[in-house]
């Protein structure tokens, strides 16, 4: 049994959702692990972590679109302490996932077809944002 650690920054450039899916590839295969898990965790409390469709951008833009009519940045919020799109971030990101874990097997990331793994900010200006991988297993 063999393990892993890699904190992997991303830099959206004013994306919204952002396809980290080939960044945990590479990662997989400097690690050499043919199988195990895979576990990633946003280490940001305004941004999230999904799987998503990856052939069609509309589908992020539908997402995103929902997600600001569930969560509208003008709101009697009291806590803004980094700007207006601070306190919605942070309600998106808690309907949202934190952290992630897949299969690896035979040295593949175990996603479906038309499946990638999105960095999902909800702040209204990008910032650099780490994810912390660690993988373990054979």
């Amino acid at each position: 049994m063999k393990q892993f650690l890699k904190k992997i920054e991303l830099k959206p450039h004013n994306k919204k959702l952002v396809e980290i899916t080939s960044d945990v590839n590479l990662f997989l295969n400097e690690s050499d692990i043919q199988e195990g898990l895979i576990n990633l965790s946003i280490l940001h409390t305004t941004a999230s972590l999904i799987i998503q469709e990856n052939v069609d951008d509309n589908v992020l833009y539908d997402l995103e679109k929902f997600f600001n009519k569930l969560v509208p940045m003008k709101s009697n919020y009291r806590h803004s302490y980094e700007g207006e799109d601070d306190m919605p971030g942070h309600i998106k990101s808690t309907l949202m996932n934190s952290h992630l874990t897949l299969s690896v097997i035979k040295s593949k990331l175990q996603l479906g077809n038309w499946q990638g793994i999105f960095l999902y900010e909800h702040r209204l200006k990008s910032r650099v944002r780490f994810v912390q991988a660690h993988i373990i297993g054979n």
